[in-house]
């Protein structure tokens, strides 16, 4: 199943290259940004001018229709790149960028991102990784919708937002998303997501109390594998 290889997927960084310390060592200008979970950082239809790197904490991706119905494109954490969409023509934002929970940005002009990429071959390399990866995740994301059920979508979606695979840690925590957010997610009910996170919660798999951190387990993942 397609889920399966979501659950094996480990981090997105090359080992073998930080980019993080790269872009904090460089001379490269560039801005950094603190943002409250729920403040945007660029909102569909403004100006792309400029690539952006998830430091610290969580960002959502959403499109919003003429008529002002929102989906939720991506769910991006640290070690992520976006908004470079700037970099192949792309004039304005076809998307929403909001913190899910408070979030340091780093943010590189256009031009200098260009030209970073084109004299530092290190860094390229883990940008095409990004790239490549993005790709996957996306059609993982479609595969999953069309032959997941609703229960399954909803394990894989919050073992990817814990970043299942990244560390070697049997429990992740996340902030508490609504359970609106998550249906938005997987194409499915608010009511359907509820009773999911009650039997996530009643089996064990994931733990929460009211409105705090919602601590996922590595065991939801024998609900993506379970056939």
């Amino acid at each position: 199943m397609p889920s399966r290889k979501a659950s094996r997927r480990g981090t997105r960084t090359d080992p073998a290259f930080d980019a993080q310390a790269f872009l904090d060592s460089s001379q490269l200008a560039k801005s950094v940004a603190e943002y409250g979970r729920g403040e945007t950082m660029f909102t569909q239809g403004d100006a792309g001018d400029a690539v952006l790197y998830v430091q610290a904490g969580g960002v959502k991706l959403s499109v919003a229709s003429k008529a002002g119905k929102e989906v939720v494109a991506g769910m991006l954490g640290p070690g992520d790149f976006f908004g470079e969409g700037c970099l192949a023509g792309e004039l304005i934002r076809t998307c929403t960028a909001r913190a899910i929970t408070p979030s340091t940005i780093l943010s590189v002009g256009k031009a200098r991102m260009v030209r970073l990429l084109r004299t530092q071959p290190a860094m390229s390399d883990r940008f095409i990784v990004h790239l490549l990866g993005r790709n996957v995740r996306i059609e993982e994301d479609l595969i999953d919708q069309l032959f997941n059920s609703s229960e399954k979508r909803l394990a894989r979606t919050l073992l990817l937002l814990a970043r299942y695979g990244t560390e070697d840690a049997p429990v992740r925590e996340l902030p508490m998303l609504s359970q609106e957010m998550l249906a938005g997610m997987i194409g499915s009910t608010r009511s359907r997501v509820n009773f999911f996170l009650n039997k996530f919660k009643k089996l064990g798999f994931i733990s929460y109390r009211g409105q705090g951190p919602l601590r996922v387990k590595s065991s939801l993942l024998s609900v993506v594998l379970h056939d």
